[in-house]
């Protein structure tokens, strides 16, 4: 190990030969700089990581405080120690793209020593350099019990509380966040499952809801309340840069007694100690509450079902302090039918009666889960304070009344432990679901602010278990047979629902069910600042150059030879233009592959190219397309060299085994040209094995959860231990769109639906089309969709019937509506969603 400075290169003696960490440690205590470098290759596994809002520095301008909102701690081990260390905020980005996660081995290359200079005995490794190694670790196979491994604190920190507690390491912040989202509960001061209290109540004093809104205005000594909760929100976290509150969550609930429903707010440090215990159905006996008007721009649940008054000019506060409210959660067998309380009532509605529901109308839903989408994050629009993500997923559930699934868009609701668990064959319940009626497609349910979801190993207890809906559901899953529902289910794989209208019309400020136009540009802004499963809807106006039929998945470059710290990639580096393992060669390498053959189409007069892909052409075309212009110096040109030797060697040898495959492509007879003529060239697009849906096995079920889920912010030790199975790639088109200003070429992938066995099939707007490659595209299915349960010998065209009509798209002015999913390390999903012409496009 060397220092930067030389004068801190004494080395200690009885250092212990077996940890890296503790000789790292160690040795930045004996130096002077407190800052180390090192060429030794030992890594260390993650164990964890996690997040909290940055402290805010003296001297920090607002903007740089939105690039770095947030700061991370990571728990390493050399198997040997554990260690908590700080990701320097020049490594942020590894986090935000999922590069630096958990289960994972790295190797540090720098790191320094940080004294807490406000607190004694205060200090932590922060990690300045590292390289992230293989998809699984090797460490963490050698160690048996990782959490029986001592913690690494440095010599006279041993009793600070801070350096062995589930704290963030800068001090000012008192808990962790949600590694993705900061509505979910994170850490270990979220307390759940606490005895109920069995004390004996004096009842005698208690008010009533309808007399508080009468004393608010006056001065007045609030009597004990008896109240039921009959909704329950998710958390709101609002912390932001310079709030003086150690715990800024709230969560508010609907509470009820004899005489009607008023809302109740808990605020900060309540809420990790009480969240998780007030549920639907508790009764609360409350004490030294406060009353404030209400909030007027907050959402409420739908509530007519209960036919209850309800009071909404006041609200109930309960707050840790000044004054310290008192909140007894009384035991289920105290509670006494005299107390008069109501009971919880729901809105079950059947999957036959949704088409009658009015838009935004609230309901309840039961039914047998039949498909689960991979779990992805929103941006949260119009937050003023730290960039804020929803994570949430799609799902199917049946409930027989109807051969149409639900359709549920189904976001984080507090309930980490059972979003994460919701899979196929599950009884899913979720509650306050918001209806979306969708011109020419089918509706769908939404997630309000108050829904929440259960799962089986969930539902007992809930107060909706004797609900006649509910009772009519479970009898009609008796009749049912394992081995065929699971023939019907599937996990994970891209999914976007509704599909985009019939007409583009370009949106407002306000209207954000349609995607914004940017320009190329931004497109390409948006890529780069794209994270970890975020997605986002986007169109773009050109013309289509190029497409190409491909058969096998995009995979990327190993992580294990990638320097990460703070990187400079050239922009004009297009990796996603090199086809993955036994593909044909991209839409960048076709055209400059030899002269093509001529082959007849199937029940087809017109003629389509199609190109051998040989030796030479593999070389030659595993380049970037164009370089940008400008002079390189020497040494750069050394570095393309090396690369681009780097990339024939690793491409050219699967490809071999390839040869006498034919690869099915068209491009324009203008695109020869202008693709000289480019300055650049965004490459993402391709179908990874993230992309595909995969079908639902019970044995498969430990390996397909986790692929589906977010990264957790905690190593498990089952986490990794499974092959994941592979996924059959159904074949997809690469098309090349050349930006209307022809300075920028995208290339993205088509992922036509297929069959209406998929997931994506469900609701999508079946109306029949001639199979060209311009209605494909706009309509987003092959057709006729093939169906293992029709007896129709109609069949869906070949690839290369389709492509044999591509000629259409010759100097045709589209808008294209791109999917954008951050799949995590270097994988963007780019899926083309609609082709519009302008012809379908509204100018108004």
């Amino acid at each position: 190990m060397e220092d930067n400075n030389s004068s801190c290169s004494s080395v200690m003696t009885g250092l212990s030969p077996a940890s890296f960490l503790q000789r790292t440690l160690e040795r930045l205590s004996s130096t002077q700089c407190l800052k180390l470098q090192t060429e030794e290759v030992s890594p260390v596994a993650v164990i964890a990581l996690q997040r909290y809002l940055s402290e805010q520095t003296d001297g920090q301008q607002q903007q740089q405080q939105q690039l770095d909102s947030y700061s991370y701690d990571v728990t390493v081990t050399d198997g040997v120690w554990r260690a908590k260390c700080f990701v320097h905020p020049g490594l942020n980005h590894l986090v935000h793209t999922n590069t630096l996660r958990t289960g994972t081995d790295i190797s540090i290359t720098q790191c320094s020593f940080v004294y807490n200079e406000r607190r004694l005995g205060h200090g932590y490794i922060c990690i300045e350099k590292l390289r992230c190694g293989e998809e699984r670790s090797a460490v963490l196979s050698r160690v048996k019990d990782v959490s029986s491994l001592p913690m690494l604190v440095k010599h006279g920190m041993e009793r600070s509380v801070v350096l062995q507690s589930d704290v963030p390491l800068q001090v000012s912040r008192k808990h962790y966040l949600s590694l993705w989202n900061n509505d979910d509960p994170e850490g270990d001061i979220w307390t759940s499952g606490s005895p109920s209290s069995d004390t004996v109540l004096d009842v005698s004093k208690i008010t009533l809801l309808c007399s508080l809104e009468s004393s608010f205005r006056n001065t007045w000594k609030p009597f004990p309340l008896l109240v039921k909760i009959i909704h329950k929100s998710r958390l709101r976290y609002y912390g932001k840069f310079g709030l003086k509150i150690d715990y800024p969550y709230q969560a508010y609930f609907e509470v009820a007694d004899q005489s009607g429903t008023m809302s109740l707010v808990l605020w900060n440090e309540l809420c990790p100690e009480f969240y998780q215990r007030l549920n639907v159905g508790t009764v609360l006996y409350l004490q030294n509450y406060t009353l404030k008007q209400s909030y007027s721009n907050r959402s409420h649940p739908q509530m007519d079902h209960h036919r209850m008054k309800t009071f909404n000019s006041v609200e109930i506060c309960l707050n840790p302090r000044k004054p310290a409210s008192v909140i007894t959660v009384v035991s289920p067998k105290s509670v006494l039918p005299q107390w008069g309380l109501p009971e919880v009532s729901y809105q079950f509605i059947t999957r036959s009666e949704l088409e009658n529901l009015s838009n935004n109308s609230a309901c309840d839903v039961i039914g047998l889960v039949t498909f689960v989408g991979r779990v992805e994050r929103v941006k949260s629009k119009g937050n003023k304070g730290p960039e804020k993500y929803w994570t949430y997923r799609w799902i199917h559930a049946v409930d027989g009344t109807s051969g149409h699934p639900f359709i549920l868009e189904v976001f984080s609701s507090s309930q980490p432990e059972i979003f994460s668990r919701i899979c196929p064959m599950t009884y899913l319940v979720c509650t306050q679901m918001r209806v979306c009626q969708v011109e020419g497609s089918m509706p769908y349910l939404t997630s309000s602010f108050e829904t929440e979801t259960f799962i089986t190993g969930y539902h007992k207890g809930q107060p909706y278990v004797s609900d006649p809906k509910v009772k009519s559901f479970i009898q009609w899953t008796k009749t049912l047979k394992d081995n065929v529902v699971l023939q019907k289910t599937a996990v994970g794989g891209h999914y976007c629902y509704p599909r985009p209208p019939k007409k583009y019309t370009q949106p407002t400020a306000d209207a954000s069910a349609q995607a914004p136009l940017v320009a190329v540009a931004d497109l390409k802004k948006e890529l780069e600042t794209l994270q970890y499963r975020e997605h986002k809807k986007l169109a773009i106006q050109g013309q289509i150059t190029a497409v190409c039929y491909m058969k096998s998945l995009k995979t990327t470059k190993s992580q294990g030879t990638e320097e990460k710290e703070v990187p400079d990639v050239p922009p004009d580096v297009c990796e996603g233009a090199v086809p993955d393992t036994n593909n044909g060669p991209s839409t960048a390498e076709q055209t400059l592959s030899p002269p093509a053959e001529k082959i007849s189409a199937n029940k087809r007069k017109r003629r389509i190219q199609t190109r051998e892909a040989t030796q030479s052409s593999l070389n030659r075309d595993s380049l970037p397309a164009k370089r940008m212009p400008g002079p390189k110096t020497t040494e750069e040109e050394e570095e393309e060299s090396d690369s681009e030797s780097d990339v024939q060697e690793v491409e050219y040898r699967p490809q071999l085994q390839n040869q006498d495959s034919a690869v099915l492509s068209w491009e324009s007879s203008s695109w020869q040209r202008q693709r000289q003529e480019v300055s650049e060239r965004l490459c993402q697009g391709g179908l990874y094995k993230d992309s595909v849906s995969r079908r639902f096995t019970f044995d498969e079920k430990d390996v397909l959860l986790p692929r589906s889920n977010l990264q957790p912010t905690r190593w498990a030790p089952e986490q990794g231990t499974d092959t994941v199975p592979p996924v059959v790639c159904p074949g997809y088109y690469q098309v090349t769109i050349l930006g209307i200003n022809k300075q920028i070429a995208v290339d993205a992938a088509y992922f036509p639906v297929v069959s209406s066995d998929e997931p994506r099939a469900v609701g999508l707007p079946q109306d029949h089309h001639g199979n060209t490659m311009l209605s494909c595209l706009s309509s987003g299915f092959l057709c006729p969709l093939s169906d293992t349960a029709s007896l129709s010998e109609e069949t869906p065209p070949e690839p290369e019937e389709v492509l044999v009509t591509a000629s259409e798209l010759e100097d045709t002015h589209v808008v294209c509506i791109l999917d954008l999913c951050h799949l995590g390390g270097d994988q963007v999903e780019v899926l083309i969603s609609k082709v519009y012409r302008v012809t379908e496009v509204s100018l108004d």
